[in-house]
Order: structure tokens, then sequence, then C-alpha cells
């Protein structure tokens, strides 16, 4: 079944020059990129995109990473996209995260763990009306 998915590959992967890395995993497993937009954020941004964590102990510092420099936002396309696109970002923290997987290979952290993907059919929904309003 082919759904689409929402990525954002984050500030400090695009600080580590990570953004061909990251996207050619995608490629290299058959999704298809539908929408790309590389684009600074603010706090307003942020707060709607992670709108169910604003009031948690952990958000303060996630917004201020989220929004200090520049990421890239992408939707993503294929079969049972969703699904596919969290295995291949593995756990939240990278020091958890399985070998092989983006944060797994490339992650030290829980907070700048490089990308963020879509966990639901309606998450991926909300997100993509979000960051790609003209989808």
């Amino acid at each position: 079944m082919s759904q689409r998915t929402l990525v954002l590959i984050k500030p400090d992967a695009v600080r580590r020059g990570l953004l061909g890395a990251v996207l050619s995993r995608f490629e290299a497993k058959g999704l298809s990129i539908v929408a790309m937009e590389h684009r600074t954020i603010d706090g307003e941004m942020a707060d709607a995109h992670y709108v169910e964590h604003v009031e948690r102990d952990f958000y303060p510092p996630l917004r201020a990473f989220v929004t200090s420099g520049p990421l890239v936002s992408l939707v993503l396309e294929g079969d049972e996209a969703i699904t596919v696109v969290r295995n291949l970002t593995g756990a939240t923290d990278g020091r958890q995260a399985a070998p092989g997987t983006i944060r797994g290979d490339y992650s030290l952290s829980n907070r700048e763990n490089l990308v963020h993907a879509s966990d639901s059919t309606e998450s991926a929904e909300r997100e993509m009306k979000l960051w790609f309003p003209s989808l």
C-alpha cells in the first residue's frame, strides 16, 4: 500500500553535512521524494509541529535545537512508507539505535538525533499539511 510520510532532516544533520547520506538511505530503499524544502523555522512553527510535547519538560531545549539552524523538510512516498521510514531512522536515542539505522550510524544523542519521522498515518497527515499545505 503506497503512502506518504513527513521527514525532517534536523539542524544537526545539516550542520554536519549528512544531508546526502540521509537522503540516499531513503532513495536506496526505493522511497520517492514528493516534496522537499530547505528552511529555517521559528518557535511558532516548532510549537505547531511538536504540539503534543509543548508542555513537557524536555520541550524547551528541543524547541531551541530545532530552531537553531536550517533543516530540510520532505515528503516521502512508497509502500508502507511510514513504517519503512521509522525503521530506517532507528530508535529516538541515537545511543540505543541499532547499527545500520540513520541514528544508529550517525547519532550519539536523544535530542540531536538527526531526523524526525511521522509515527502514524494521523501524524503524517497532520504534519504534511503543516509543512506542505499545497500538497
